[in-house]
This record gives structure tokens, C-alpha cells and sequence, in this order.
């Protein structure tokens, strides 16, 4: 066991609680997806995605408790804190697109969202492996990387949401277009809170480097 292992004995506990959320986000993400494929049994797929959202808030109270316990972090107190309530953010955009989806019994889906769901689990999956090369505090390159992914992704949501708006105005439908812009700006919203976990996970990187 090194000194730093033996004087920050929650490095790992940390970064375990870390990855745990991010692998159930991811899962998240992969749901959302399956659910715009299976539009069919939204109902049943819409209160699964809740259960993952439970999970993640679970695993936030988890961390945030250990961080108030702990005497000696990994990484300062408030870049935990903030890294947290990023991450469940993503969480809760991605299980707020889906009850948007549910509630606003939109019928059927499109093009454009399966798109965008897409576009999340890549992210998602760029999130995961920023979060495990953060853990070593050795590989800011690796985490960049992921970064730049993330935020080109984002770019790519933005045009598919403009895409979609484009494509939505052409109908004279007013509910319809009121309904189906709010599940397409949830969904690029999500991407954005996407990026905002890249965004501090670089700051992570760069600072602890």
C-alpha cells in the first residue's frame, strides 16, 4: 500500500461511487433509446427509466455522505460536490425526456429523437471513460479526449435539434408542435448536461495533473 493510499484510504470509494453512477446513466441512456425504438410499451419502459433514476439518486446520497465524513478527499470537496450534481443532472434530463415522451402521449417517435438518443449514449460512454481515467489522476489526456468528444457531440445535437424545429414548423398542428419542441429541446438539453460533466472533469484533470 502506497503513503497516498494509506493518508486517502476513500480515493477509491470515491471514484467507485463515481463510476457506478455513470454506468447506471449510461444504461439510461441506452433505455431512452430503446424506448423510442419500443414506443409501443412506453408505459412499462417509462417507469423503468424511473427506477434507474432512483438508482442514481441513490448512489448521489451515498457520495455526498461520505463526503461529509471525510476529513482528507482525492480531490477538493467542492469539485466532488459540483461533479456530483452534474452527473445527476444528466440523470434527470434523461429520465425527464422520457416522462415528457409518456405524459404528453406523443403517439409515435421519430428520426430526430432516436438521434438525439444516440447522441447521449455516446456521450454517456465518453463520461465513463473520462470518469476512470480521472480516478488515476495520471491520464489528463485520455480525460481531454473524452471532453472533446463530448462537446463535438453536443455540437451535433444542436443541428439535429435545429433540424427537427425546422422540419416540426412545417406542420399546422399548434399542440403537436408545442408538444413534440419540448421533447426535442429536453432531448439537446441532456446534451448539454452532458457536456457540463465534461466541462468539470476537465477542470478535474487539468488542476490535479
Amino acid at each position: 500500500m502506497s503513503f497516498r493510499d494509506w493518508l486517502i484510504p476513500q480515493d477509491n470509494v470515491f471514484f467507485d461511487l463515481f463510476e457506478k453512477h455513470a454506468a447506471i446513466t449510461h444504461k439510461a441512456a441506452l433505455h431512452l433509446c430503446s424506448m423510442i425504438e419500443h414506443f409501443d410499451d412506453v408505459k412499462n419502459m417509462c417507469h423503468l427509466m424511473k427506477s434507474y433514476e432512483h438508482e442514481g439518486d441513490v448512489v448521489s446520497h451515498e457520495i455526498y455522505q461520505l463526503l461529509n465524513k471525510s476529513f482528507v478527499t482525492p480531490i477538493e470537496p467542492d469539485e466532488i460536490s459540483r461533479l456530483a450534481a452534474s452527473m445527476d443532472d444528466v440523470l434527470d434530463a434523461i429520465d425527464d425526456a422520457s416522462r415528457k415522451m409518456f405524459f404528453y402521449d406523443i403517439g409515435v417517435t421519430d428520426t430526430y429523437m432516436l438521434e438525439s438518443a444516440k447522441i447521449i449514449i455516446q456521450q454517456t460512454e465518453q463520461i465513463e471513460k473520462a470518469i476512470s481515467a480521472t480516478r488515476t489522476m495520471n491520464q489528463p489526456a485520455i480525460v481531454d479526449e473524452c471532453c472533446i468528444e463530448i462537446n463535438r457531440l453536443e455540437n451535433l445535437a444542436d443541428d439535429v435539434l435545429a433540424v427537427s424545429l425546422q422540419e416540426l414548423f412545417k406542420t399546422t398542428d399548434a399542440i403537436k408542435i408545442v408538444k413534440m419542441k419540448d421533447v426535442y429541446e429536453t432531448l439537446e438539453a441532456t446534451t448539454d448536461r452532458c457536456e457540463d460533466v465534461a466541462n468539470i472533469l476537465g477542470d478535474i484533470a487539468i488542476k490535479h495533473s
